[in-house]
């Protein structure tokens, strides 16, 4: 495998991508057409859900997070045939951590032991945190249009998914909240740190990947044992969610948080809810009351205001 090297006297070489560290993007391409293309992730990870209840084995969250991180990370490795140089050893840890190795095992738990809206409210809270934490990451002060469209988009949400018997269960909680703070500071981080010069999206991603999915390898042979014997159904699940869900959707969220302010990234997060109510219509034929009608204008209406707040 070859290795990445970024030119001297670059901002890639110091760790920066240009105007990453003012949270600024580089003018590449339309706006629209970026969050067009950043959203393609949230999108496909509102279909994980029901991809894991209809094609996964139950109850191996573990399992579940390792099978679609490190397969798909060797592959973009294979693929790519690229390693990390200097700092970015240590920089594609701490974001593997961050976007897998810690945050799938705690939303699969989260998944677990809460109730759907619940989960998908507190990942709402997303926008919010990307605002506040960028004060100090990014050095960059939220507006109060940001905040307003964030807020929009947490109401939204729990009209949208929440019901009145939830029982919040207070490890489940926890587990999202953490969830939800671990990717805000990837966002953040990713948006400081840019990446390197000469180096593919994929190439990028497939260093997360493999981090992540090494991490989670003991803890799912330490705590879930051996994995059960996998059926065709339960190969296509991981393949969609590994190489689609995973592969190609962070490859794309990565891309937006380059070409985009970290703030306008955040909000294209809400289209994981969205997508994930418009598949449980069409793949377990749910109904929508209206008040989650409500809830889903709301939620268009507060990715629409946070592209246009952010970019302002």
């Amino acid at each position: 495998m070859s290795v990445a090297t970024p030119h001297r006297g670059t901002a890639a070489a110091s760790g920066t991508a240009p105007g990453n560290a003012a949270g600024i993007a580089p003018a590449r391409g339309s706006a629209a057409m970026n969050a067009a293309l950043a959203a393609i992730g949230p999108l496909t990870w509102g279909t994980t859900y029901v991809t894991t209840t209809q094609l996964l084995p139950p109850d191996r969250p573990l399992l579940l997070a390792m099978m679609r991180a490190l397969p798909a990370g060797l592959v973009l490795l294979a693929v790519t045939r690229r390693l990390p140089s200097g700092s970015w050893w240590w920089k594609s840890a701490v974001l593997g951590l961050l976007n897998f190795g810690a945050f799938f095992p705690l939303v699969f738990l989260g998944a677990y032991r809460l109730p759907g809206g619940v989960a998908s409210t507190v990942g709402a809270v997303l926008p919010l945190l990307v605002a506040s934490l960028g004060v100090v990451v990014l050095k960059v002060r939220p507006t109060r249009r940001t905040l307003g469209a964030g807020l929009v988009g947490v109401i939204g949400v729990g009209l949208l998914v929440l019901r009145g018997s939830a029982v919040v269960d207070p490890l489940g909680l926890g587990a999202m909240i953490l969830a939800t703070t671990l990717m805000a500071f990837a966002v953040l981080l990713a948006k400081r740190w840019g990446r390197p010069e000469g180096v593919s999206l994929l190439a990028f991603t497939g260093w997360q990947l493999t981090v992540g999915g090494l991490v989670l390898v003991p803890l799912a042979f330490g705590f879930e044992g051996m994995p059960p014997a996998l059926s065709g159904a339960n190969i296509a699940g991981f393949a969609y969610l590994g190489l689609i869900g995973t592969a190609l959707a962070y490859a794309m969220w990565f891309r937006g948080i380059e070409r985009l302010p970290a703030a306008s990234v955040s909000f294209l997060g809400l289209a994981n809810p969205i997508m994930a109510t418009l598949a449980g219509l069409v793949v377990l034929g749910q109904t929508l009351t209206l008040w989650q009608l409500g809830g889903l204008v709301l939620v268009v209406a507060s990715v629409l205001l946070g592209q246009r707040a952010a970019r302002s």
